[in-house]
């Protein structure tokens, strides 16, 4: 008989308390950034030590990792499979996540601050943020093509051109909305802005500003 070792499950409390940290340092890498955090800055806002906080992580590039990936499991945790969808469904759960986000300001303005500082030299988020947006293009671009072959629309370049646009105005919306949530609509705006830029893909009109 093969001696097979089964890995050590985490116990519930080790769970809470892991999930307690995490929350601690979305708030505290939101506010200060991941260089302006520290881990004493999280330990005190959990009624730890530094120490704990290493026991239960390792290390703050770890940690790092952990609120990302965090970010990453909120995004699709409703959605079956635990997959954002294709076709037209993806930009339809693009809006709802932009409402989503309105409701939830701490975990975006931590996404945002470290999204920013990831383009920096040796960040430990860069390698993420870069896969990340590699992803995201493609699966947008994949939706774009299933609606353009429904269409009769070819040109893959407008297609690229439109994938990376989608992506960068709902970033720089969730900037303006940090900024001052009384002039901006998060989800209304993001809403405004997808459906102007599919639309301008599948059923695309004379240039209003190009000339």
């Amino acid at each position: 008989m093969v001696d097979v070792k089964r890995q050590p499950r985490s116990r519930p409390e080790t769970l809470v308390r892991r999930r307690e940290i995490i929350d601690a340092a979305v708030d505290i890498f939101g506010a200060k950034g991941y260089s302006g955090g520290t881990l004493q800055d999280i330990a005190d806002q959990v009624g730890m030590t530094h120490a704990g906080i290493l026991h239960h992580f390792g290390s703050k590039d770890a940690l790092l990792m952990e609120v990302l990936e965090h970010r990453d499991h909120t995004d699709v945790a409703d959605l079956e499979g635990q997959h954002i969808p294709g076709g037209i469904e993806l930009f339809r759960h693009l809006v709802r996540t932009a409402f989503a986000n309105a409701r939830r300001a701490g975990i975006v303005q931590a996404f945002t601050v470290l999204s920013a500082e990831s383009v920096t030299d040796g960040h430990p988020g860069h390698a993420y943020f870069q896969e990340r947006y590699r992803n995201l293009r493609a699966e947008v671009t994949a939706a774009f093509e299933a609606v353009c072959i429904e269409r009769g629309v070819t040109d893959r370049a407008v297609v690229a051109d439109a994938a990376a646009s989608i992506l960068a105005v709902m970033d720089g919306l969730q900037v303006q909305w940090l900024l001052d949530p009384t002039a901006v609509d998060l989800g209304r705006a993001s809403e405004f802005a997808i459906e102007a830029i599919v639309t301008a893909v599948v059923a695309p009109t004379a240039p209003a500003v190009a000339g």
